[in-house]
């Protein structure tokens, strides 16, 4: 069977063996707190046996809703924030052509697009604007209905959808991924009848890309998600134990004996453009995790070797409080080879006959060695390819080594109580009804 692999020789180079052995235990123990739900933030630990426990009808009812909206629509729009649209945006542009916006949606291959990320008046005027003459559905994901972002889309977008269409048939593109029983849109699916999905009270939104929130999208999309539970069911049976071939407890060790040894910022580093979003998604799963009481290793991400020509500088020369994490991916989809050109202006025929992957994972090879030895450790972390069965894998790697670094950090990496201050500054600015002491507090400050 082949899966992600993790090497970490190049943490141990920097540190010694003992940096990393002296935290086994203290990994073990965050590794057993996540399996047997023994600590701070057990409710939220609903995801650690969600591939295992997604039932073959499950996946039939998810796949068959997909394929009615594929059927009825040449564009569905997303509605969602943070985990609620970041893990299916990752994993359809992983799977997708890099030119995939160029391509019009028909029904029967619809496009994906995504709403109620931001707030931006712009955005949303030209989304209304481009959805005019479109055939569209909506997916509206949100466990409450009544956050900001995601709630002023789906407003917007409803009323259009049903002035296009009407009622009744706009109800029937309508699916709506919430509460089992309370909140805003529970209650307004119930009214309207919209298709429902359920998001589970124990799975939290930066943990829940393997649930309805990103397999609805993802199979809209046209991708196997069968083969992605599968992928995820295999590294979750490989996490389960500690061992030296727990690939997720090797890395949870690793980068806390890095941020233990001064290094407070990780970079996720990739070689292939279709893994930008993976980057997004990676960067909220532990930013949001980890990030607490003043603790917590800075998630940063950048795209190689694109990023090489602008950030590239202060990764090698700047200050020395980072290490990378390196997603390489062994086989591309296609293969290029490089042309001879007789003048050789361009000074290329040396690699003339080449293939151009084999040159991206020369930079790729050059790059880390130039970074080690300007002093960065490296983490690195093989995928054998942009399939299905490999980012499953992929996603529950990350998010079970995201719980067990959270445990050993010290922290609950399953809260958020930061993100609640924003909103509540928002709130009294827009004198919302119930913020009025909080108005008249914030409006003295200004």
């Amino acid at each position: 069977m082949k899966q992600i692999r993790v090497d970490i020789d190049n943490v141990k180079a920097f540190l010694g063996q003992d940096a990393v052995t002296n935290l086994e235990h203290a990994g073990a123990d965050a590794l057993d707190k996540v399996m047997n739900a023994t600590a701070e933030g057990n409710d939220f630990l609903g995801w650690v046996e969600l591939p295992t426990e997604t039932t073959d009808a499950h996946l039939d009812d998810i796949i068959a809703t997909a394929e009615q909206l594929r059927a009825d629509c040449d564009t569905v729009v997303a509605i969602g924030i943070g985990g609620s649209y970041l893990g299916a945006k990752a994993v359809i542009e992983a799977l997708s052509s890099n030119f995939e916006s160029l391509r019009p949606g028909v029904a029967g291959d619809p496009q994906v697009l995504f709403a109620g990320q931001n707030i931006g008046e712009d955005y949303l005027w030209e989304l209304q604007d481009y959805l005019k003459d479109k055939r569209f559905g909506i997916i509206v994901i949100s466990k409450s209905g009544t956050t900001t972002e995601p709630a002023i889309a789906f407003r917007l977008l409803k009323e259009q959808l049903e002035r296009q269409l009407g009622l009744d048939e706009a109800r029937k593109r309508i699916v709506a991924i919430t509460d089992e029983k309370r909140g805003a849109l529970r209650s307004l699916a119930t009214e309207e009848g919209y298709k429902t999905f359920v998001i589970a009270d124990n799975v939290g939104g930066r943990f829940s890309v393997l649930s309805p929130v990103g397999l609805l999208p993802i199979a809209v999309a046209g991708y196997n998600v069968r083969a992605l539970i599968d992928g995820a069911v295999e590294m979750e049976k490989a996490t389960a134990a500690a061992s030296e071939t727990n690939e997720a407890l090797n890395y949870a060790i690793a980068r806390n004996a890095l941020y233990n040894a001064g290094k407070k910022i990780e970079i996720l580093v990739n070689y292939n453009p279709k893994l930008h979003y993976f980057g997004e998604w990676w960067k909220q799963l532990y930013g949001e995790s980890e990030g607490k009481d003043h603790k917590g290793i800075f998630p940063a991400a950048v795209d190689f070797s694109t990023d090489l020509h602008s950030m590239g500088q202060w990764i090698q020369d700047g200050e020395r409080t980072i290490f990378e994490t390196v997603i390489s991916v062994e086989e591309t989809r296609y293969e290029k080879v490089i042309p001879t050109d007789e003048a050789n202006l361009d000074g290329l025929n040396y690699i003339a006959g080449k293939r151009i992957d084999q040159v991206n994972k020369m930079a790729e090879l050059g790059t880390r060695l130039a970074h080690i030895d300007g002093g960065v450790p490296n983490i690195r972390i093989s995928l054998p390819a942009l399939e299905e069965k490999y980012l499953g894998q992929l996603i529950y790697f990350f998010e079970k080594a995201c719980g067990i670094s959270g445990y050993m950090l010290g922290v609950n990496p399953f809260n958020q109580p930061g993100v609640e201050a924003y909103k509540k500054n928002m709130f009294a600015l827009l004198e919302k009804p119930g913020y009025e002491e909080a108005t008249a507090a914030i409006k003295q400050r200004l």
